[in-house]
């Protein structure tokens, strides 16, 4: 038994390891000039400074792509929580044919990539005047996410007893009261667990932002294409800039963790 859990325990550290690797060597070359960068990549750098960090933060113009970042992540969590949740509401409590079609259909819609209908969806709604901000970005976003969302709430849903609803009902409430007052608190723990994983999604994507966003209103993963030219490409900046733009979604994450977890595990035993 002992010597299965050191075996356990060295795969468990290789594989750390491997995923740390990426990250290590990031952080590393961020703090190296574009020479030392194309002499060894895997190196130490020479002498450690933040002269990299201090001009990819004017040159991103980061208090107004960390801006827009939030501005759009925080307006997608917000949509993909609410609606996502009603309607799986709606499909698990509500008696009807018609809401299984709804429900499969979401389920099909999330093995097809966005790559597949991006040119469609540019041609439709650029023609429809839709391409043009954060509040289209949002609208699409709850388009693309409702599906997966909604599978996540509708699972949850499904474990919570009718007799809740029964109690709500008996003594008067609304459906949509019975909803806010008696169901959602339920749905905390799959409720954060959706929000890190919609915030991870929502704060890295890169292609959607870019065919919808104005250049005054990028975000961070736009702004850290800006280290990468035609012709030239400064990657001590670009590493820089990318560890400027996932440092604030890894904090989140850290925060947020033990939401997971419990999520995860709440959502099993319920």
């Amino acid at each position: 038994m002992k010597q299965k859990s050191n075996g356990l325990f060295i795969v468990t550290l290789v594989l750390a390891l491997i995923y740390v690797f990426p990250f290590a060597i990031l952080i590393i070359n961020s703090l190296k000039t574009k020479f030392e960068i194309l002499k060894d990549p895997l190196a130490l750098p020479a002498q450690f400074n933040l002269d990299n960090f201090a001009e990819a933060f004017v040159r991103m113009d980061y208090l107004n792509a960390i801006s827009n970042s939030l501005i759009v992540t925080l307006m997608g969590l917000v949509v993909l929580t609410i609606f996502p949740a009603m309607l799986a509401y709606y499909l698990e409590r509500e008696p009807s044919k018609f809401k299984s079609v709804v429900f499969y259909m979401l389920v099909a819609s999330m093995i097809i990539p966005f790559q597949a209908v991006m040119i469609p969806f540019v041609s439709l709604f650029g023609k429809l005047g839709l391409m043009n901000g954060k509040g289209s970005l949002v609208y699409f976003y709850l388009g693309f996410g409702v599906a997966l969302s909604t599978f996540m709430y509708r699972s949850f849903i499904a474990k919570i007893p009718r007799s809740l609803d029964e109690s709500g009902a008996i003594e008067g409430a609304s459906k949509f009261t019975i909803f806010w007052k008696i169901i959602f608190p339920q749905l905390k723990p799959i409720t954060a667990t959706m929000l890190v994983l919609n915030a991870l999604w929502l704060w890295n994507d890169y292609l959607l932002p870019s065919l919808v966003l104005y250049q005054d209103q990028r975000t961070l993963p736009l702004m850290t294409y800006s280290f990468f030219g035609k012709y030239t490409s400064d990657y001590g900046l670009a590493m820089a800039g990318l560890v400027l733009s996932i440092v604030p979604i890894i904090i989140f994450y850290l925060i947020m963790q033990r939401q997971i977890v419990s999520g995860i595990t709440d959502g099993a035993v319920k």
